[in-house]
């Protein structure tokens, strides 16, 4: 979720560039850069060369804005870059733009090479140098080497080369009137005006000098001067594609249209789960080498210890379930809080696993210390590189939600969720568990699950219909049995945070043993009820509230009718495999929170008394 802008055109391009940056602050990052292609130039080969001016640093874009003051760069030519790190801690050498050996090719990118080391290792071979950890950097040396005298083809050969996702903009000392985008599953729009061009990954960068867009598809690339633009699609035709016109405010347009960046985030989850699978599941096999555990050590791990505070705790609890079904290994889980304060046994061949949105989260980092003194392996699931989590862990797993901006964890949640489905499936491939058969078909299910999430997106308004009928009730039940059961856990917390009304998630077979006896007909039942194979039980459970005159929301599958005689309302999420579903109930939840809150009248975005990432007891 990096942030890009570029400009050619008549007016100097350091100012807008910058500006441009800070538009997309929002997205969040960790270092910023601008190359410009500067007014001064040399002769080489009889061919006027121009200087590529870089400056980045790392940290916010303040820190550029303070370099740049006393630097004059008068050109009319430049790209520029936020960077959220996913290879590579956020330094200096690792932000972009980055370039290739000869200095006169920079590149912005947003996105993920997933086949970064293989060309790394080639381009190293034919003699390329490399200085940073990222997998960007191999774009530059990419066109580098297939240079020979038009930037365009060498970029529409480079498109071919890479696997995995980007936005990638470009530009050239060999020739100061263009500049080279494409676009490969990543954001990338065209600006349009009478003083110049323009490239961004998201049109708040520059909204303040035009209103008239046009839209990259995939695999296409682009050719920017500062009076025309040119798209070509795939096979290097060229089409024609008009701009049209937003009609956005600035801020209206940082949330993509959305009128909070919580549902903004909820309806980036199709993508963030995609990323998050990204490379680790590549043409139907696995690769989960960042567990960083040798097939002995997997075989020989006695105990697993999961801990995690929030709905990063829920993501445990999912964990445990899916590692215990797929790989038969003892896991317990701790809230990380509560972790280091009761003298935890830990052995050598124990594994903990430490899930934190933030990796700063100051109870989950004391624990793993608390571990590490006790020699057990540490583990970390972040979806921030470099954050102290994951300096401090043996071995690390990003998640790649991209930022998250809302307080509320959501998207950061289900890429959470698909981390656990990945290692619970490396794991028991290793211990022999899980056969290729059944690998197949679960990595099969897997690829599946964005577009059922977008499916359940798709029907929003459902969900909206069923908070507006019940957002005046004051007690809400969420009743889950096994792999529902964190998610009721989830759903509750969502409600509690952003709406301020009380809510308690239960497993459905408790609700007898206390939980009933709030139930009347101020209570809405909210039951996670897939067609598993414990659907009967967690019905007859329904049954019960139903008889006591509770409101019941259901959360159940496509095709079963059977549960419309016992629920107010349904909303149906698509079949899937049994340990599967929590990831696509939780979607409608959050959505049912969310509508809730909003009309309530609640800040979704910054609920009172809540803070991002708890850095301290």
């Amino acid at each position: 979720m990096c942030g890009i802008v570029a400009y050619i055109g008549n007016k100097k391009c350091k100012n807008i560039l910058v500006n441009g940056l800070k538009r997309l602050e929002y997205r969040g990052y960790d270092s910023a850069g601008i190359a410009i292609l500067c007014n001064d130039s040399t002769s080489e080969g009889g061919n006027c060369l121009h200087r590529v001016k870089v400056i980045k640093k790392a940290g916010k874009i303040g820190a550029l804005e303070d370099e740049l003051e006393n630097i004059d760069i008068d050109g009319v030519c430049g790209i520029g870059h936020t960077r959220w790190a996913t290879h590579g801690e956020p330094t200096e050498v690792n932000a972009h733009p980055h370039t290739d050996c000869s200095g006169n090719i920079a590149v912005v990118h947003n996105g993920i090479i997933e086949n970064y080391s293989e060309l790394r290792e080639m381009l190293t071979k034919k003699g390329h140098k490399f200085v940073s950890q990222t997998d960007t950097e191999v774009l530059p040396h990419l066109l580098e080497e297939y240079y020979d005298g038009d930037l365009l083809t060498s970029m529409q050969k480079l498109v071919k080369k890479i696997k995995g996702s980007g936005a990638v903009v470009a530009i050239s000392g060999y020739n100061h009137e263009e500049i080279i985008g494409a676009r490969i599953a990543s954001p990338l729009v065209v600006g349009v005006s009478r003083d110049g061009n323009f490239l961004a990954s998201d049109m708040p960068a520059v909204l303040e000098h035009t209103r008239n867009f046009t839209v990259l598809n995939d695999y296409e690339t682009v050719r920017l001067t500062k009076d025309k633009v040119e798209i070509f699609d795939p096979e290097g035709k060229l089409v024609n594609r008009e701009p049209f016109k937003i009609n956005w405010s600035i801020s209206s347009a940082e949330k993509s249209g959305y009128e909070d960046f919580m549902l903004k985030e909820i309806f980036e989850q199709p993508y963030g789960v995609k990323e998050t699978m990204r490379g680790r599941i590549t043409d139907g096999r696995l690769n989960f080498s960042e567990l960083n555990l040798s097939t002995q050590q997997i075989k020989n791990l006695k105990k697993i210890q999961i801990i995690a505070c929030g709905t990063s705790y829920h993501t445990a609890l999912i964990g445990k379930q899916i590692i215990e079904k797929w790989a038969k290994i003892p896991v317990e889980v701790d809230f990380s809080s509560e972790y280091r304060y009761r003298g935890p046994l830990v052995e050598s061949d124990y594994l903990l696993i430490a899930i934190t949105q933030s990796g700063e989260t100051i109870d989950t980092l004391a624990a793993i210390r608390e571990a590490k003194t006790k020699g057990a392996k540490i583990v970390a699931i972040t979806n921030v590189v470099g954050s102290t989590m994951a300096r401090e862990s043996s071995s690390v797993i990003y998640t790649h939600a991209g930022p998250e901006i809302g307080v509320c964890a959501t998207k950061t949640f289900t890429a959470q969720i698909i981390v656990m489905y990945l290692m619970g499936l490396y794991l028991g491939k290793i211990k022999g568990y899980i056969d290729d058969v059944k690998l197949k078909e679960l990595i099969e299910e897997l690829n599946f699950i964005p577009n059922k999430i977008q499916n359940i997106l798709n029907r929003a308004n459902d969900i909206k219909h069923i908070a507006n009928k019940t957002c005046g009730h004051t007690c809400f039940l969420f009743l889950g049995r096994i792999y529902g059961f964190p998610i009721a856990l989830e759903g509750a917390l969502k409600l509690k945070e952003i709406s301020y009304i009380h809510a308690e998630g239960y497993p459905a077979g408790e609700m007898k043993h206390g939980p009933i006896a709030l139930t009347d007909k101020r209570t809405v039942v909210v039951g996670i009820i897939p067609e598993d194979f414990v659907y009967e039980k967690i019905l007859s459970n329904i049954q019960e509230v139903k008889a006591r005159k509770a409101t019941v929301v259901a959360i159940a599958t496509e095709g079963d009718n059977k549960i419309k005689e016992y629920a107010d309302y349904v909303f149906y999420v698509p079949k899937t495999m049994d340990e599967l579903y929590g990831i696509l109930a939780v979607v409608p939840l959050q959505l049912y929170a969310y509508y809730i809150a909003k009309n309530h009248n609640r800040n979704v975005d910054q609920p009172r008394n809540l803070a991002k990432s708890v850095t301290v007891e």
